[in-house]
């Protein structure tokens, strides 16, 4: 089972950035889907963004395309959220989560992080 810990959350004012990180353990990182979702106050999970194992596919929520990127570096068991042009209704607990098919919907993915949270303020 793939281990997940998120670093890189923070507070930032409106339009500002930050680059959200995931380390995953053992060795079967290169051959999972990868994704990015978030959890504001009182507001269910949704997804963010996800990346395939050969980072050749990416896809993202329609809140955050153009503004966010996600990225992978397998030889490192990383994957990446660089966050640009924050807005304030990015504020949530952002979490990684594996999976092993492609996709969109959290109840695909098997295995999460403790997340990290963002704060933008106005």
């Amino acid at each position: 089972q793939v281990q997940l810990v998120e670093s890189g959350g923070g507070l930032v004012q409106a339009g500002g950035s930050l680059r959200l990180s995931c380390a995953a353990s053992g060795r079967t990182f290169s051959s999972y889907v990868m994704g990015w979702f978030r959890q504001a106050p009182g507001k269910e999970r949704e997804f963010v963004a996800a990346i395939s194992w050969s980072a050749s596919i990416t896809y993202y929520a329609d809140s955050v395309k153009g503004r966010f990127t996600i990225s992978r570096d397998n030889a490192k068991n990383t994957v990446y959220l660089q966050m640009d042009s924050l807005k304030p209704e990015d504020t949530a607990v952002y979490y990684c989560a594996a999976a092993w098919v492609y996709g969109t919907n959290a109840k695909e993915y098997h295995a999460w992080g403790q997340g990290t949270r963002v704060t933008v303020s106005s």
